[in-house]
């Protein structure tokens, strides 16, 4: 009888194989590891992650069957529970994840799931801060005890707390003090509070995450391991399938937990507007749900999505665009279970739903995709190639010369692989794709910090330290400039959008030379800033050719 340990080797070594009876083999070796103890939480893991492979990629409904009810019943597998406490923060069903959530996921969280978190006061750091702080979470008759009495942080939270959990009562409280949304999160935040999602029933986990009801497309042939052609790929167009607002719900939800299992917080699920979610079917069970943010929380010049990536409705990834006259900076991301496979063709439908959005012809990817700034995960992976062989090059000259001695070292000798220091070298500086002539108007290269100092200088110059002043001055003196006279009966987005654009208006070269019909445009790309669809703003900046100019003339006179 082979051991349980062999059965898994064997499964793992036939999970990106398809076809030609496989289906009955990985079916017959789930069955006989169903009920089998695997000695080791290592092993544990290895089962759970080849099962999440499997449903994203199911050879066929019987296979697919036995892979969801083995993950829905996984928190309950004997070896599950024996290791526990050593598959903490895997995700997996039944085991605790410690995270040091940021504010708006936490309230998020304790919304959802009510006794669910817990503060982790090991190693807490801000203890004094915590102290000093209490007194405005208690009622003022507390004030005597707090005072007097030299509690712990921990010991105070506790009591004030009653039957609630500590991470509840602290989340609640400062979701309830005076101020802004942002006063409200940076000072809880400051905190540096470290939470425990304990595996009450109900809480997310990568066992059970998928989009329920999305038509499933069983694999039969091999999987397309080729890199793509950039120049055919992003030629290819993805079907938008209807949302509706239960819909838009799920995937929210989906998407944010998402990252709350793999311990992250990203603000364009956090901050998603359920007006704009779409959903795009980019062939053969693959999709993309599309995040826009909340008006409240968008960049003033560039315009940020992010994809949900999932295969027969399982997430497997996720990607963050931002873009900009006609340039899109991407961050690409695939989960573990699904590294490997065809990671390739997916980036091609990624840069091709870009495109079809925003109209890209010019792709950036920063350092830290490469394994830059510390990302010490893509360095060890050689991230830097996947990309350098897809076609994308930098344009600092140093960089091109590393990148050719490696290329012709790779090339007297096919097994040499670049070493730690020179992965290093070479993802330090961002690199680019285009379909057309390089330009210095692409987001990478076109200097967005110098529109903010712009900004910075004529607000200084008229209003010294009274910025409050300067919002409605500016405002009104834009809506004037721009023969705008309705602005204030606008959507709420539309006009957060006018008055942050307000000053940037007036900071222009040469606006009062424009035509009237030009100026009211640029007051109406402004107001498509805060619509219910940020994607529309960006043709619209883009059509606006004195706007664009203006705009880097702007840039290159900022000191």
């Amino acid at each position: 009888m082979p051991t349980a340990l062999r059965l898994l080797a064997e499964l793992e070594r036939l999970l990106p194989q398809f076809g030609s009876g496989h289906a009955d083999r990985k079916f017959a070796l789930l069955h006989a590891l169903e009920d089998r103890k695997l000695p080791t939480a290592e092993a544990v893991q290895r089962l759970h992650e080849a099962l999440c492979f499997l449903r994203a990629y199911p050879d066929d409904q019987a296979l697919l069957d036995k892979v969801v009810v083995m993950l829905d019943r996984f928190d309950l597998r004997p070896d599950l529970v024996r290791h526990q406490r050593r598959l903490a923060d895997t995700g997996i069903a039944g085991t605790a994840l410690h995270y040091s959530f940021y504010a708006d996921t936490a309230r998020w969280l304790c919304r959802r799931f009510p006794g669910a978190l817990a503060v982790d006061w090991r190693d807490y750091r801000n203890e004094a801060l915590l102290l000093q702080r209490l007194p405005l979470f208690a009622h003022w008759a507390e004030t005597p005890a707090l005072d007097e009495l030299d509690w712990s942080a921990a010991d105070w939270v506790r009591r004030l707390a009653g039957d609630h959990s500590d991470a509840d009562f602290l989340i609640r409280g400062a979701a309830a003090l005076p101020g802004s949304d942002a006063m409200r999160e940076t000072f809880f935040e400051e905190l540096e509070l470290d939470f425990v999602l304990r595996p009450v029933p109900g809480v997310p986990s990568r066992s059970r995450a998928v989009l329920p009801g999305r038509p499933v497309h069983f694999v039969t042939a091999p999987l397309r391991r080729a890199r793509p052609d950039l120049r055919q790929a992003v030629r290819y167009t993805a079907a938008e399938q209807p949302v509706d607002a239960a819909l838009a719900e799920q995937l929210v939800t989906l998407a944010r937990e998402a990252m709350v299992l793999r311990h992250r917080d990203l603000d364009a699920f956090a901050y998603a507007d359920p007006r704009d979610v779409r959903l795009f079917d980019a062939g053969d069970g693959l999709e993309f749900a599309v995040f826009g943010m909340q008006p409240e929380r968008r960049l003033l010049l560039e315009s940020v999505y992010a994809f949900l990536t999932l295969k027969n409705g399982v997430p497997i990834g996720y990607v963050l665009v931002s873009a900009l006259f006609g340039s899109s900076e991407v961050a690409y991301n695939v989960f573990e279970p699904w590294r490997g496979g065809e990671a390739g063709h997916v980036y091609g439908r990624v840069l091709a739903l870009t495109r079809q959005l925003f109209g890209s012809d010019t792709f950036t990817v920063y350092p830290y995709q490469l394994g830059g700034d510390g990302n010490d995960e893509g360095l060890a992976s050689g991230a830097y190639w996947f990309y350098a062989k897809l076609g994308f090059a930098a344009r600092d000259p140093e960089q091109q010369r590393l990148h050719r001695a490696e290329v012709a070292q790779l090339r007297r000798s096919p097994t040499h692989r670049s070493s730690k220091r020179v992965l290093a070298a070479l993802a330090a500086h961002n690199v680019y794709w285009s379909l057309g002539e390089p330009r210095d108007d692409v987001i990478g290269v076109f200097p967005l910090a110098q529109i903010g100092l712009a900004v910075t200088d004529l607000l200084a110059q008229r209003f010294g330290a009274d910025r409050s002043a300067a919002e409605a001055a500016c405002a009104a003196a834009a809506a004037s400039r721009c023969g705008v006279r309705d602005w204030q009966k606008w959507d709420e987005g539309e006009r957060l959008a006018f008055v942050r654009w307000a000053p940037l208006l007036l900071a222009l070269p040469g606006l009062e030379r424009w035509s009237p019909a030009d100026r009211r445009a640029a007051a109406e790309v402004a107001r498509a800033k805060g619509g219910r669809r940020e994607s529309d703003y960006v043709p619209a900046l883009d059509r606006h050719r004195p706007l664009r100019r203006a705009l880097v003339a702007l840039a290159k006179a900022a000191r």
